[in-house]
């Protein structure tokens, strides 16, 4: 039986782009059976991500199980769909790391939270939190 493993953190940057690195990681980890069952592939976070990139996840993933180094995948997004600017990427970063914190997905996250028996928890405030304390970084 494969072992199971965690993607990387949310924070993780690649080419100063927060998430890029952890849906990548965790296409990777799929295609190699070694992803938990209960992550989300192509949805929340990964869509957001790709929205902003102009690109289709179906192409990112496959060109992921090729390539192995992210700024080369990152790069062929940017050529690919949208190369965003300095501050779109600026915007995007504090948007995605504050995702949960007394915005539109605060009452989720309060939910998950509760789910774990995690609601006294106050330092998990954002998903990125979430996640991290989730798969044991935090």
């Amino acid at each position: 039986m494969t072992n199971l493993r965690f993607p990387c953190s949310g924070h993780d940057t690649v080419v100063g782009v927060v998430f890029f690195a952890r849906m990548l990681d965790k296409i990777r980890l799929h295609a190699a059976g070694e992803l938990p069952d209960d992550y989300n592939l192509g949805s929340g976070h990964d869509a957001r991500m790709c929205r902003f990139l102009h690109i289709d996840y179906a192409a990112v993933s496959a060109r992921a199980r090729v390539e192995t180094d992210d700024a080369v995948v990152l790069e062929w997004c940017f050529a690919q769909g949208h190369r965003p600017s300095d501050d779109d990427i600026l915007y995007f970063n504090a948007f995605m790391t504050k995702r949960g914190w007394r915005d539109d997905y605060t009452e989720k996250l309060a939910a998950a939270k509760a789910r774990r028996n995690w609601s006294d928890r106050a330092d998990l405030q954002t998903s990125f939190d979430l996640q991290d304390a989730e798969e044991g970084r935090k």
